[in-house]
């Protein structure tokens, strides 16, 4: 380890907590505002990417044993059960239904299926992303 790869993984420490709550913010604030599914989906990416030039692969593999394939996949599929749902109840593709609900801690707090969506775009663009990250990473030139 060199002397500024200490300062480097510090810094990534710090970071990459910043961003993973920037993006989560993203993802729940995206349905009625700029954001959504797909740029929480890179800025999670970017924070992971971060992770990747910080400590080496197989290290934030140890931390992070996610497989990105099946993730990315599983993000297509949420998607795409959130507009066949609404085909199975006969109303058009991709309809968006929404009602408020008293959390607590969070008050009055509206819930919409535009989420579910964004969820599954989210973990979309997140394991895609991801996997062309580490196939490149991996190639040996």
């Amino acid at each position: 380890m060199k002397f500024t790869d200490v300062y480097l993984q510090t810094a990534t420490k710090i970071l990459v907590f910043i961003i993973m709550t920037f993006s989560i913010y993203v993802l729940f604030a995206g349905h009625n505002n700029p954001g959504g599914g797909f740029i929480g989906g890179l800025i999670t990416a970017s924070a992971l990417i971060l992770l990747y030039i910080a400590f080496d692969l197989q290290s934030v593999r140890d931390i992070i044993p996610v497989d990105f394939k099946k993730l990315g996949a599983t993000g297509v599929l949420i998607a795409l059960l959130t507009g066949v749902a609404s085909l199975v109840l006969n109303i058009p593709f991709l309809s968006q239904a929404y009602t408020y609900v008293d959390l607590p801690f969070l008050g009055k707090t509206e819930l919409a299926t535009a989420m579910i969506f964004d969820l599954g775009v989210y973990l979309a663009v997140l394991g895609t992303t991801m996997t062309i990250i580490t196939s490149i990473s991996e190639d040996d030139i």
